[in-house]
């Protein structure tokens, strides 16, 4: 796969790179940029020392987050070791270490994958940094190699932190799994948590930190490109790792969980040679994907918002009093969600230590409200202490406000998702009780309406809490900047985030506590000669087996819910802090609002088609996305059933496991490498062809984006816990019933964890990569003309609807030779 990437590599990038030489060849020698120092994206930081906070500098100020930054890394580094040295049996530790060696190879061959993909993003960045919106006074032999390096350091920090991700996840898998056999439920409720924690905490200080960097160290004249390459980076290795992830977990998932029905097996079943491909799948998609993207939203979001400062606020003072309230807002969430972790353990501890029953929800429910009331207090009392006399002197509780806002989304969401994800939901109930004498047929359409209904009231929530935060931003604000309410939905958008190492965390429980449970069925622990007595010589207890696997299942049962309950919160961040970035694109286009203003309505044919060309990309994603899943699950069903052996084994060889893992990687790469260029070549298409066409269709691939994200995560999640209640409540595994919420589960395994959550880094992408995109094309327009751009604009629309074509016509199950002669 990757020797074809790089074919076709050599194929598109060289032609490119002569495209954009010939514009280049055609720009007049004496042609300047209408400002100094090029386009809008060429933003010019404050001098930060000028401006004191209560006697302390500003860089002084900020130069003490980099130390919560370390002390954050530092817990997060502490949790990884205190998890590695908890007892495990070794038949636990040899399965788990077999699914980290599996996720090291998947992960080494993505990451080669990415940087073949950062190729294209280089030859824009390069293009438009290097010979059409130099820095003014500095070399491009040192600016441009600069923003190029800071890209490559977003990449590395997304697949950084989901390389951590995975190894911790691999570790606490087993070490859960162990627990269980003691028959306690507060063990393999905490070590899941910790882990998440543990890759929480990392990832927000590691993200923060490098940000801090660019901030303190980096001159002001060009910290803002550097700002635009990492965050391009940052949305490339997420988006890549999210796509590839989604799609590689749901194939191994769907051809795993298929094998229950056609042999009538047990869940997990160690004879299936599917299932170590489902665990890799797990930390694949549900671990490398959703780490990736957090590390990636924390930071596209910040860019959002320092890009609208450096546009939008005029006066130099202002805008460093409000850049250095945003980053300590950031350093003080850190604090928030630590102090908050260790109260509710503490809480939980006290509750449920020695209990034998336990609701595993409860405990996360108020780990999230907690942390949520205690970031919101930290916002007022860190507000006022910090900038005080900002404004009127009052403006210092209405930014807390309407941060607020969306700190208090970021617990409101997972409520309402419960309402329809939830063991305990009526919907979830409602899909059950239909698929009772209607089987998969209305499992399907009950499904289905969780998801629509979902939609409904999420939506209301999110515009409800947008609106508190829109009037708000009336009372004032308008005295420093220019379209308040813009800048009052990036905060919004920031909010959501105010707990970002708990958000985190809680979505990483899931797929720890779904790997617990499969580790506990591969390791074949029950049946190991005199395993009940060298467990009470060795460790010192008695062994519940039955009672062990039961509370797996429960906890999986609440993995599941949360699991859930973290994609919206994540999809709302890509859509308000996507109006943050577009006014930014809105802002360069209309000269700082001062013309062409009414281009940005329906009364303007390009933008109106662009809004309902948006719609056209969320569905031909959704699509693609799903096909690369149904093809390469139909391959993986088609070798698991030639290859599964039933009788006189316990388990399935490596090699057959293996070669699972092998296709779901195949599959993987080759539909994320159709989206992708599909998506990049789309982004150039439509921002070359007419810039305001464009923000329309920004606009629209956000909000139809959103809610079919939205309405495809819950159904998803809604079904995956109606085949729980069967299989825990009703312990009805093996029965028509099971069989029917087995099919509406493969339905929504791609839709919660494939197209709906990879919609959130395609918009930020499209985004923030859009706003280098239509500048590369108005100074294009100003230098070689409209014809010269609407001719590279078709070109890029034929290299889109090529790829767009490949992800189905090149992704098509058909036969196998078919599938051997396209491999070839």
């Amino acid at each position: 796969m990757i020797v074809t990437v790089q074919k076709l590599l050599g194929r598109l990038v060289v032609p490119m790179l002569i495209v954009l030489a010939l514009a280049a060849a055609t720009r007049p020698a004496f042609a300047q940029p209408e400002r100094a120092g090029g386009g809008e994206a060429n933003l010019v930081l404050p001098d930060l020392s000028v401006v004191e906070f209560g006697g302390v500098n500003a860089r002084t100020l900020l130069t003490g987050g980099l130390v919560v930054c370390a002390l954050g890394l530092g817990f997060g580094l502490f949790v990884f070791t205190q998890l590695k040295n908890l007892p495990v049996h070794q038949s636990m530790r040899e399965v788990s270490e077999l699914i980290y060696e599996t996720c090291k190879t998947y992960l080494t061959t993505q990451g080669k994958f990415i940087l073949v993909l950062w190729a294209f993003i280089a030859v824009v960045i390069a293009a438009y940094f290097g010979w059409l919106a130099p820095i003014e006074g500095k070399p491009i032999a040192v600016t441009v190699p600069v923003i190029l390096l800071f890209s490559l350091i977003g990449i590395g920090g997304s697949y950084g932190v989901a390389w951590f991700g995975i190894r911790v996840n691999t570790f606490a898998n087993s070490r859960a799994a162990f627990a269980s056999l003691r028959g306690r439920p507060y063990p393999i409720y905490a070590i899941p948590l910790r882990a998440g924690m543990s890759v929480g905490m990392l990832l927000i200080s590691v993200e923060l930190f490098m940000m801090l960097c660019i901030l303190l160290f980096i001159p002001g004249d060009y910290a803002g490109p550097c700002f635009i390459g990492f965050a391009i980076g940052e949305s490339l290795g997420a988006a890549a790792l999210r796509i590839a992830g989604g799609i590689f977990t749901k194939i191994a998932d769907i051809g795993s969980d298929l094998m229950k029905i056609v042999f009538n097996i047990k869940e997990d079943d160690a004879r299936n040679p599917g299932v170590i491909a489902d665990c890799t799948g797990d930390n694949a998609g549900d671990s490398v994907g959703p780490t990736a993207d957090g590390f990636e939203t924390y930071g596209v979001t910040g860019v959002a918002l320092i890009s609208f400062i450096l546009l939008a606020v005029s006066n130099a003072r202002v805008q460093v009093q409000l850049l250095v309230w945003i980053f300590v807002m950031r350093i003080m969430m850190i604090v928030a969600s630590g102090l908050s972790y260790f109260i509710n353990e503490s809480m939980a501890k006290s509750r449920y230590g020695q209990a034998a029953r336990m609701n595993f929800e409860a405990p996360l429910t108020s780990l999230v409200w907690l942390t949520s009331i205690v970031s919101v207090a930290l916002t007022y009392i860190v507000s006022y202490l910090l900038i005080p006399q900002l404004g009127d002197g009052t403006l210092w509780w209405k930014l807390s406000t309407v941060i607020t806002c969306g700190t208090l989304a970021g617990a409101i969401i997972p409520e309402i998702v419960k309402v329809f994800t939830s063991v305990e939901s009526r919907h979830v109930r409602e899909i059950v009780i239909s698929s009772r004498e209607g089987g998969a047929s209305l499992n399907i359409l009950s499904g289905f309406v969780a998801g629509n209904f979902s939609a409904y009231w999420l939506g209301l929530s999110i515009v409800s809490l947008m609106t508190i935060a829109y009037y708000v931003s009336t009372t004032g604000l308008a005295a420093l900047m220019v379209a308040p309410s813009v800048f009052a939905f990036g905060l919004v958008a920031f909010g959501f985030l105010g707990m970002g190492p708990v958000t985190i965390a809680v979505d990483s429980y899931g797929p720890v506590t779904d790997n617990a449970q499969s580790v506990f069925e591969l390791s074949v622990i029950e049946h190991l000669p005199g395993i009940r007595e060298s467990l009470k010589r060795e460790y010192g207890f008695d062994v519940q087996f039955q009672h062990a696997k039961e509370l797996l299942e429960e906890n999986d049962g609440a993995g599941n819910t949360f699991k859930a309950t973290a994609k919206p919160v994540l999809i709302g961040t890509a859509v308000v802090g996507a109006t943050t970035m577009i006014f930014s694109i809105i802002v360069a286009l209309t000269a700082g609002l001062t013309r062409d203003v009414g281009n940005l309505s329906i009364l303007y044919p390009p933008f109106l088609l662009g809004l309902i060309t948006g719609g056209a990309i969320i569905y031909w994603f959704t699509g693609a996305s799903a096909q690369a899943v149904t093809t390469g699950a139909y391959r993986a069903v088609e070798f698991i059933k030639a290859n599964i052996r039933l009788e006189g084994v316990e388990k399935a060889s490596v090699a057959d496991s293996k070669k699972v893992v092998e296709i779901c990687t195949q599959y993987a790469q080759k539909g994320m490498f159709n989206i992708f260029l599909a998506v990049f070549f789309a982004t150039l298409a439509f921002a070359f062809y007419e810039p305001y066409f464009f923000i329309g269709y920004l606009i629209s691939i956000a909000l139809f984006g959103l809610y079919q994200a939205i309405f495809m995560a819950n159904a998803g999640g809604a079904w995956d816990n109606a085949k729980k209640i069967v299989e825990v409540e009703l312990k009805a595994k093996g029965t028509e019933l099971h069989a029917a919420t087995v099919v509406g589960d493969t339905v929504g395994d791609p839709f919660k964890d494939t197209s709906s959550v990879a919609m959130n880094p395609v918009i930020k992408f499209t985004t923030l990569f859009g706003l280098l995109a239509v500048e590369l094309a108005v100074q294009l327009q100003k230098d070689a003309g409209l014809v010269t751009t609407r001719l590279l604009a078709a070109i890029f629309l034929l290299l889109s609807l090529t790829f767009v074509y490949r992800s189905f016509y090149g992704m098509r199950i058909g036969t196998v030779k078919e599938a051997q002669r396209r491999a070839a």
